[in-house]
């Protein structure tokens, strides 16, 4: 049982666990201490001196976020010579700051700034001149004010600590001394804005969102990262139906205030000139502009005529839609279209790993559990490059409860920086590397599995036949790209399986046909694309199809079609994602994007036009009806009102299907390449490691 202390603070009977500072034992008990340098999670600093309490029988003040809480301990937080400890420091740290307040982008969201209000002396005895230094620019996306810096090292311990990637560190000396890039005059790191959120003060800024706006002048939205499969929660300011800035900074959500580059810079592919602002129809060869009847009237005319002479219909379907979209996608193929040759792109084996895991429970790891867990295996993946927040994860584990982790793969990663066995292997000789390490996870209380596109099919049940020789608890993560793949699959946009993983053989249908497969056939009638862009790395054999495709931008695939719709974005649409432990999330949405519709209303628009019924086109009761037909998706709403991610847990049966590794295939994203998304973002393609290159590892 956890050892307690009882201590008194202001007068108030506080009871906590054993090791606790006295900074967190104070918020424990409602009553706040300032502090700039301390943060939550990272290494003590005691740089700043706000944090200085007066304990009964201490000679002299204490800072609270070094001081442990002990049994007894009497503390006062606001004595006449506490308020005047702080009036002093905030004197210094406003010594050379300059008083631009006014332009600030930290205005209103400053700590520094509530500290002199609350504790600031009216006037200063100061009087040389301020050590001025010219602003810097780290990088396109992170601006430096040196004169702003209270040296709190934030910044500087998060790079490092956090990310584990050393950017930042500290220049010069004395009153000169500032945060400097570690390599050159620019910042080489994975430039994901945490520094700028995590300054307590305007001296990191965001090259998106300065001189733009005042946080009061924003309506705040918290959504779902459009880009890879972590789910991360994001808060998006909004002014004038335009997205300004993301960030997380009330740290709600399974992400806490960790955001990637994607999460805080990416959202810019919504406000990209070349977004679709209305349907396209392909007239003498070219595609030209009409209004929604028009093009929604020539789809359902072209379906109809199709399906009424028993033509073949192929569906592709989208990473990226949400659960509503995807369910209603399957329903309206199949029950609409009478086509079961429906399939998306694949990015990590769900189904195995399902089939797999029949008959047991808990064996799906949530991402709280990477950050609990006493070991785990990573296997054939990068995770710091694709997989960014699950990484953050572990190294969070490592630093805090001293996380094993082992890795296996065929390159460098940043995992070895702190794994305690790093094993390099061949693609394809994976599980084989794992089984040598048979003897040390043995040693383990527990593991966590985080695998890639590397292990697929039989090799599935291998891993997991491999798991069970240990004798310890296992549970599993099968590594996804995009913001729904694991959605994707779950309702059903697989030609051999409904949604829930439930076979094809129950609604009567036999197996379809799978996504290069539907590409290849060359009496292939009519092909519709949702959200994807297959055709960017094959060709379409049949060369008389009808294709129809939803999307934001005039993709590859898009240029092909004989009708193009132009697709709302995740940010403007509400539902639920799922992320890849399987988390369900809810979308909100931030804005409306001019003539683009969500792909859920498209959905409506058509089936009225085709005078088929597949149940009102309104995200909240499409998600009723999967809550009832989805197994594992039963999941309690106050939760995801809330802003929480419920975790489902899918059918816990044998999935009767053909194995097919060869569809499963990762895009190998990195940190700045989101498929399409990250083509047409401005962000992730104006830093320099933009090719994933520079920074590996």
């Amino acid at each position: 049982m956890e050892e307690l202390v009882k201590l008194t603070i202001d007068g108030k009977q506080v009871e906590v666990p054993a090791g606790t500072l006295v900074i967190n034992a104070a918020k424990a008990a409602g009553i706040e201490i300032p502090a700039f340098c301390y943060y939550d999670g990272l290494a003590l600093q005691a740089a700043c001196r706000m944090c200085l309490v007066e304990v009964k029988k201490a000679p002299k003040l204490l800072t609270a976020c070094t001081l442990v809480a002990q049994p007894g301990m009497v503390v006062h937080t606001e004595t006449p010579a506490v308020v005047e400890a702080r009036k002093a420091m905030l004197e210094f740290l406003l010594t050379n700051h300059p008083l631009d307040c006014p332009v600030c982008d930290k205005g209103g969201e400053c700590e520094l700034q509530d500290m002199v209000f609350r504790y600031g002396a009216g006037e200063s005895r100061f009087l040389e001149q301020k050590v001025h230094t010219e602003e810097k620019q780290f990088s396109p996306l992170v601006y430096f004010d040196a004169p702003r810096c209270i040296l709190c090292y934030r910044c500087v311990r998060i790079c490092d600590e956090g990310l584990g990637v050393k950017a930042l560190g500290v220049v010069h000396r004395g009153v000169y001394t500032e945060i400097g890039p570690n390599r050159g005059d620019h910042l080489e790191c994975d430039e994901c804005g945490m520094c700028i959120d995590i300054c307590p003060v305007g001296a990191l800024t965001s090259g998106r969102y300065r001189y733009k706006t005042r946080p009061w002048e924003m309506q705040h939205v918290g959504t779902i990262c459009a880009h890879c499969s972590n789910g991360c929660k994001t808060t998006l300011g909004v002014r004038n139906d335009a997205i300004i800035r993301a960030n997380n900074r009330d740290r709600s959500g399974l992400n806490g205030e960790f955001l990637c580059v994607k999460g805080r810079f990416g959202f810019d592919f919504v406000e990209h000139p070349e977004r679709l602002r209305t349907p396209l129809v392909r007239e003498g060869g070219e595609l030209r502009p009409v209004n929604w009847m028009q093009a929604v009237a020539l789809v359902a005319r072209r379906f109809e005529e199709i399906r009424a002479r028993g033509g073949r219909i192929g569906v592709i379907g989208s990473n990226r839609t949400t659960n509503e979209e995807n369910y209603c996608l399957q329903k309206f193929a199949r029950q609409v279209l009478g086509t079961n040759h429906i399939d998306h792109h694949r990015t990590g084996d769900v189904v195995a790993l399902v089939d797999a895991l029949a008959g047991r429970t808990g064996a799906l790891a949530t991402t709280g559990d990477l950050y609990r867990t006493r070991a785990a295996l990573v296997i054939a993946a990068d995770l710091a490059q694709q997989q960014p927040f699950l990484a953050f994860q572990l190294r969070a584990n490592w630093r805090h409860h001293g996380l094993r982790l082992y890795a296996v793969t065929p390159g460098p990663v940043r995992e070895e920086q702190y794994a305690v066995r790093s094993v390099r292997c061949r693609p394809g000789e994976e599980l084989a590397a794992v089984e040598g390490l048979a003897a040390e996870l043995k040693g383990e209380p527990e593991l966590v599995i985080l695998f890639g596109d590397a292990v697929k099919g039989e090799l599935v049940h291998r891993l997991v036949a491999f798991g069970d020789s240990l004798g310890i608890p296992v549970k599993y993560v099968c590594l996804v790209d995009y913001a729904n793949s694991r959605g994707a699959a779950d309702m059903g946009l697989l030609p051999d399986l409904l949604p829930g993983y439930r076979p094809v053989a129950e609604a009567g249908l036999e197996r379809g046909m799978a996504l290069p497969e539907i590409l290849a056939a060359p009496d292939l009638d009519a092909l519709w694309v949702v959200g994807a862009n297959p055709l960017k790395d094959a060709p379409l054999a049949s060369t008389a199809a009808f294709v129809v495709v939803q999307d934001l931008f005039l993709t590859e695939t898009a240029r092909r079609a004989d009708v193009v719709l132009p697709a709302a974005s995740a940010y403007e649409k509400t539902g639920t994602f799922t992320n890849v432990c399987g988390e369900i999330q809810q979308l909100r949405k931030a804005i409306d994007f001019p003539g683009a519709k969500t792909d859920l209303e498209i959905f409506g628009l058509l089936a009225r036009a085709m005078r088929a019924e597949i149940g009102p086109a309104n995200p909240e009761k499409v998600f009723e009806e999967i809550r009832a037909t989805v197994p594992g998706y039963n999941v309690a709403l106050p939760v995801l009102a809330a802003g929480g991610a419920a975790p489902s847990s899918p059918q816990n049966g044998r999935v009767p299907v053909e194995w097919r590794p060869e569809l499963i295939r990762s895009a190998r994203d990195t940190l700045f390449r989101s498929g399409t998304l990250g083509r047409y973002s401005q962000a992730l393609n104006s830093v320099t490691e933009a090719p994933g290159e520079l920074y590996r590892g």
